[in-house]
This record gives C-alpha cells, structure tokens and sequence, in this order.
C-alpha cells in the first residue's frame, strides 16, 4: 500500500501536444524516505516478485486512468514497462486483457514497454504473447532501444509499433556525431519498418530541433516535464495543450 505511480507526459512533436504518458512507480518507505526506482526494481528481482509487482504496477495504472473523466486525460495514451520475469508468463496476454476488461480500459489505450533483454531471453513466446495483444489493440514499444542486445531478429519478428531511443543517444546530440548518426540510421530503420519512434530524455530545444528535422514522431523529458503525480498531470496537461493549439 506504499506504492504510489507518476506519470511523464509524452509528446507529439509534429503538434507540440501531450498525447500521452509513461507509468513510473514511486515508493516512499516509512522509514528509509523515498526509494528510488532503480533499488526498487532490484529489490523485486531479488525477491523474485517481478512478475506480481509487473501485475500489481499495471492494475494500479489501469485503475488509475479508468477514473479520468478529464478530456485532457481522458484521451491519452498510457506506457507502463513489463519485465521479463512478467512477459515469459506463458498466459501474460490473458491476463492483461483481463485486467483491461475489469478496470474498463479500452486496449488501445494501452501501451506495452518491454525492454531487449527481456524479448531476446524468450523471443518466441514473447512474440506469441504480444501478437495476441496487438491484435486486440493493445499497443508494443520497445523501451531503452540500442542499449541491450540490438538484435535485428525481434525487429522482424515481434508486433512492434513503436522504439523509444534511450536518452544515452539524445544527452551529446550536440556534441557528438555518432550520438547523431544513430539517431539518423534508427529513425530511418523504424520509418521502413512503419514503426514510430519516442526520444526518451530530451532535455533541450536543440535537441528536439534535431529530432524534429530527423523525423522522430514523439518525445518525452524535462524539456516537457518531470514525471508528475495522476492529479497534477489534468492541469499540466490541460495548460500545455492550450499553449500548442489544435
């Protein structure tokens, strides 16, 4: 009963509007103070829990966003990350779907993030598990994409439709030619592949000027926004969107 959940507003760059946000888990203990993600996650490996914190995490969002009557909420589309331990469950795509069903959610409000190590440990029921997904609506990013294995299999293999370059790539695209490059050969490789692309971690106009120029399709990051709690997020969002326009 500790958990609480943020969200990051995601950008559409083309329209300069917040079309969506990423679910990220926050806990503060009542005694150690905040806990930041990174421990978390490691102390639900370690306490082999990641499959029901996944569950729990992904209900939580569910139920969350089923309340937002708001039309500046009401609309968005949400990313909440899935890890291996979740995605190998042989009945994962049933189970999502199911937790849709009973907070009312429509699936393709839903997006999915799992990260390359998770995929390439099981490529073949990961695909079977999220094919079934996608067909019912439910939308698949691959989260931190370049970082892990970068393995061109699950990129023809898998129900893609979107990859979130990690901000590894994005913090130097000023300074470096390679962090540019890359960014330039990804989006070119997603735009063939008729997926989209979301930058993770913009934090400047320049670079979201090189990203707009390159093509990239949304952006999230301080330049928008910090992850903020469910409630202030309506207002956020509300006060944004005004400023971008129709």
């Amino acid at each position: 009963g500790q958990l609480d959940l943020a969200f990051q507003p995601q950008v559409e760059i083309a329209t300069g509007r917040i079309v969506g946000a990423e679910t990220l888990v926050r806990w503060e203990h009542p005694e150690h103070g905040v806990v930041t993600p990174d421990v978390l996650l490691t102390i639900a490996e370690n306490a082999e829990i990641m499959a029901q914190f996944d569950d729990r995490i992904l209900r939580m969002a569910l139920a969350e966003i089923a309340s937002w009557t708001d039309p500046e909420r009401s609309g968005l589309n949400i990313s909440v990350n899935i890890s291996a331990a979740k995605l190998h469950d042989e009945d994962f795509d049933i189970q999502v779907l199911n937790a849709l069903e009973q907070a009312g959610v429509a699936p393709s409000r839903l997006t999915l993030e799992v990260t390359e190590t998770a995929i390439i440990e099981s490529l073949e029921v990961a695909a079977r598990s999220l094919g079934r997904l996608r067909n019912h609506g439910v939308h698949i990013a691959i989260d931190d994409f370049g970082t892990g294995y970068s393995s061109l299999a699950y990129l023809k293999s898998l129900p893609l439709d979107y990859l979130k370059v990690d901000k590894k790539f994005i913090t130097d695209l000023a300074s470096r030619k390679r962090d540019r490059i890359v960014i330039h050969s990804l989006v070119e490789l997603a735009r063939s592949l008729g997926i989209g692309v979301i930058a993770e971690g913009v934090e400047t106009e320049a670079q979201l000027s090189f990203l707009r120029k390159e093509g990239c399709n949304w952006y999230q990051g301080y330049l928008c926004s910090q992850p903020l709690p469910a409630a202030q997020l309506e207002t956020f969002v509300a006060e944004w969107n005004s400023r971008a326009g129709p």
